[in-house]
């Protein structure tokens, strides 16, 4: 019988809730294994790649959305300037540099303690915000990255908001 309570008290992988609504927006996802999931989603600006990981210990999902964006060493600086700019403006969420690699990553998390399930709901927003946010601050980074612009700049460009479509 303890078998069975620690089986009916465990929280269920939420990563099945994220695999179900991949299907749904015909999103590429791949599970590889019980505790992560990626997928590609085709982005205005460039693909965007999501991992999400089920952390069981810490009862919560970890999301992390990487963009092809290599930020050449001398402009790494100013991409963490940038970045800091950026994530004062977020409420959830914060974009991340990984100096090594030269990579931007925008990373999130849901926590899910004592044996909640994550809803349908709580997932697309984990998802949709990671999307938004990258999609939103793209132009920022390459404005920085190609265009050699200060963080500032670039920020402020990126803030503006268009009316209608050329």
């Amino acid at each position: 019988m303890p078998a069975l309570l620690s089986v009916l008290n465990e929280a269920s992988n939420p990563l099945d809730q994220i695999e179900e609504l991949a299907l749904t927006k015909e999103w590429m996802v791949e599970r590889d294994g019980e505790d992560e999931v990626n997928m590609i989603i085709e982005g205005g600006w460039a693909d965007l790649h999501l991992c999400i990981n089920w952390h069981r210990e810490l009862e919560g999902l970890h999301l992390a959305c990487t963009f092809d964006l290599k930020i050449p060493p001398a402009r790494r600086e100013e991409v963490s300037r940038l970045t800091a700019l950026i994530n004062e403006q977020l409420y959830f969420g914060h974009f991340d540099v990984w100096r090594g690699e030269g990579v931007v990553l925008f990373r999130n998390g849901l926590l899910l303690s004592g044996g909640a399930d994550a809803t349908c709901g709580q997932c697309e927003a984990l998802i949709r915000l990671a999307l938004e946010s990258c999609e939103r601050y793209f132009p920022a980074f390459q404005f920085v990255i190609w265009a050699g612009k200060g963080a500032e700049e670039a920020l402020q460009s990126s803030l503006l908001e268009t009316v209608g479509e050329a």
